[in-house]
């Protein structure tokens, strides 16, 4: 069974070494950990995103399921990338799994980056733009897509110090996914 590793962990300084650590669980648990930056693309050709974009939906496309790292990623919510590859093996009515180590809710993460107001019994931010507020860690359509097509957003119960090295979570989404496909663990 082949899991689809998506997060913004390729943007590290140590992008193959966390990658190895995450296909290493997978293994431990009977699974085949894809990870995104095993494919091989010429960062410096032309088509060079195209590329990377084509690599990652077809290991996408020859997966059983995902495990999305949800992690804010440069602001409030997740990377939007992971996002689009969740809502991709949702569309194809893959199992989703996804975690956050970061166990706040949405709300209170967009105010550490906007002042938030209450106005006519909404929470809106220094734009006056609405923010979600429904006691949920992230954006609606991310939390229910793992509710209803894997597994509920596994979070840890205090945000570990070293949130992008930190693979407690991660590990229970392999030990949960694991389950669900029937692998040995």
């Amino acid at each position: 069974m082949k899991i689809y590793l998506a997060g913004p962990e390729v943007f590290l300084s140590d992008p193959i070494a966390i990658g190895r650590r995450k296909v290493s669980i997978c293994e431990s648990h009977g699974l085949a950990g894809l990870y995104p930056m095993d494919n091989t693309v010429d960062l410096h050709a032309a088509d060079a995103s195209l590329a990377i974009f084509r690599g990652n939906e077809a290991m996408m496309d020859m997966s059983d399921a995902i495990i999305a790292n949800l992690t804010p990623f440069r602001g409030p919510g997740a990377d939007a990338g992971t996002v689009y590859e969740l809502g991709y093996m949702a569309g194809r009515g893959k199992l989703c799994f996804g975690y956050c180590n970061d166990p706040g809710l949405y709300s209170e993460r967009v105010g550490r980056f906007s002042t938030i107001t209450k106005q006519d019994g909404r929470l809106v931010d220094a734009e006056g733009l609405t923010v979600e507020d429904f006691g949920l860690p992230d954006n609606l359509m991310m939390i229910h897509a793992l509710d209803l097509h894997g597994h509920p957003l596994v979070l840890p119960r205090d945000r570990p110090a070293d949130v992008w090295h930190d693979l407690t979570a991660f590990e229970e989404c392999v030990r949960l996914a694991a389950r669900r496909l029937g692998a040995e663990s």
